[in-house]
This record gives structure tokens, C-alpha cells and sequence, in this order.
């Protein structure tokens, strides 16, 4: 008997803890954005103000900063660098491809971030900073709904972990 008891305390507790994981990541993907939003404040700044070349600009933004986003600038630098006729936006897209298992990113904040990509680096300076201003846009967009979901989303994910685990556990017993 005691180990039904013992088994149904340790199913409970497994599936709280993964949903108290689950509201984690939901945190972790709010910062990730708050993250990106400084590197692409940094971009600007470099852009618009240091008028450094691209290269130069996403590595200085990359150096910056720390993280999977840092290293991912600081790639695409690279990759800039060596590139031997390649187009800037597919060198963007497949870096965004090589690292998007690291991205704690939705399909839809990495198709906006490819698009980004897709509009920058061509441009005279005055579309690059519109370019910049309405990727910032919906950023905040973005950031603002993690914000203001964060506390529901966190008791939601807690709560059916623990619920799932109790109600697994009266199935299992």
C-alpha cells in the first residue's frame, strides 16, 4: 500500500515539476526577446550612429551581449566576412536555421526575425532605421504580450502539472 502512495507522491510531483518547467520556459522566451531587442538596439546604434558597416555592426552588437543571440550575430559577421557572393539574406536565413533549435523563438518571431533580415543591410540608411524602428515595433509587441501573460500562464502551466499528476495518479491506483 505504501508504495502506491510512494509511486502516486512521485507521478504528482513529476508532472508539477514539468509544468513549473513549462512556466519557466514561458519566462526564458520573454527575456530571450528582451535580449534581442538590446542587440537590435545596438544594431541601430552602430548602424545609424557609428555608421559602421554591417559586418562590423552585428559584431560589435554580438560582442555585447552573451547568449545564443550573441554568438549567433557574432556568425553571421563571420559568415560575411568569408562570403564569396552570397547574397546577405540567405546568409541570414541559414544562420537563423542553424541556431533556431537554440531560439526559445515561435515559427512567427522567426519568420519576423528572417524578415529582418531580408530588408537589411541593402538599404540607405534612412530605410535600414525604418526597418529597425518597425522590427522594434513589434518586438515590443511581442514582449509586452509575454509580460502581460506571464503571471496566468505561470499559475496555468503549475496548476495542470500538479492536476495532471493527481489525476494520473488516481488513475494508476
Amino acid at each position: 500500500m505504501w508504495m502506491k502512495a510512494v509511486g502516486s507522491l512521485l507521478v504528482t510531483f513529476s508532472c508539477g515539476a514539468l509544468g513549473a518547467w513549462k512556466a519557466g520556459q514561458w519566462k526564458e522566451h520573454r527575456k530571450m526577446l528582451e535580449q534581442l531587442r538590446k542587440m537590435i538596439l545596438l544594431l541601430k546604434g552602430e548602424i545609424l550612429y557609428a555608421h559602421s558597416p554591417l559586418e562590423e555592426a552585428l559584431e560589435q552588437a554580438g560582442r555585447k551581449s552573451e547568449g545564443v543571440l550573441a554568438s549567433f550575430f557574432i556568425q553571421v559577421a563571420s559568415r560575411i566576412q568569408d562570403r564569396e557572393g552570397e547574397v546577405f539574406f540567405e546568409l541570414w536565413k541559414e544562420e537563423i536555421q542553424n541556431h533556431k533549435r537554440n531560439f526559445l523563438f515561435t515559427e512567427k518571431e522567426c519568420a519576423e526575425l528572417k524578415a529582418f533580415g531580408e530588408h537589411l543591410g541593402y538599404l540607405d540608411l534612412d530605410m535600414q532605421e525604418r526597418t529597425i524602428a518597425l522590427y522594434l515595433e513589434q518586438l515590443d509587441l511581442s514582449i509586452d504580450y509575454y509580460r502581460s501573460h506571464e503571471q496566468e500562464q505561470t499559475k496555468l502551466f503549475t496548476s495542470l502539472g500538479v492536476m495532471g499528476g493527481l489525476f494520473l495518479s488516481i488513475i494508476l491506483c
